[in-house]
């Protein structure tokens, strides 16, 4: 029996959701399996994969064989590269204790990568949402500039008209005053 390590889709449309699977080669996609050994969710950034690493090494040293995705999420987790130094052991070019510590070394270099990678991308998020105010900010503050330079040019409108208003009143007033007087004058002459 040709055993293969792959997915198995789950999730509503649009969401996928993925077990990682030991199932015979010839099964559906989503029909029976052997072994679940982890899961993949590919709706975040980045991506989350949760696999049982002694269970993938036993399939992968066995011989099951990793479809292309599945081989490059063994080979993120470091799977294949604990596999190929164990090989190593069992030819004898490296012992135990070497296997170990290389692969101590290039974890912790790939969780290093990764921190940075999730560091990037919250600083980049924080970078957006700042952008973003600063935007907001700058467009409030030139619709508020806007603003005051309508009511201003309202005013120095009323002003003007006002101002040109006035003069005609004020010259119709004084005369209505003079007349008056005049009208007084004659009144009191009568």
């Amino acid at each position: 029996m040709a055993t293969k390590i792959r997915l198995a889709r789950h999730g509503k449309k649009g969401k996928p959701f993925y077990h990682v699977i030991i199932a015979d080669s010839r099964s559906k996609r989503d029909g029976r399996y052997i072994e679940r050994i982890g899961s993949y969710n590919p709706n975040v950034n980045p991506a989350i994969i949760d696999i049982d690493f002694d269970k993938a090494l036993h399939w992968v040293s066995v011989g099951a064989q990793p479809t292309d995705t599945v081989r490059a999420m063994l080979s993120y987790k470091g799977v294949l590269y604990k596999n190929h130094l164990l090989n190593g052991v069992k030819k004898g070019a490296l012992t135990e204790a070497q296997v170990e510590d290389k692969f101590n070394t290039w974890l912790a270099e790939k969780d290093n990568k990764i921190e940075s990678k999730k560091s990037s991308l919250e600083k980049a998020e924080q970078k957006a949402i700042a952008d973003a105010l600063a935007a907001e900010k700058a467009k409030n503050d030139a619709r508020a500039k806007l603003i005051q330079e309508t009511e201003a040019a309202a005013i120095i409108e009323e002003a003007s008209a006002a101002t040109e208003e006035t003069p005609v009143a004020t010259e119709e007033t004084p005369a209505a005053t003079e007349e008056t007087p005049a009208a007084t004058e004659e009144k009191n002459k009568d």
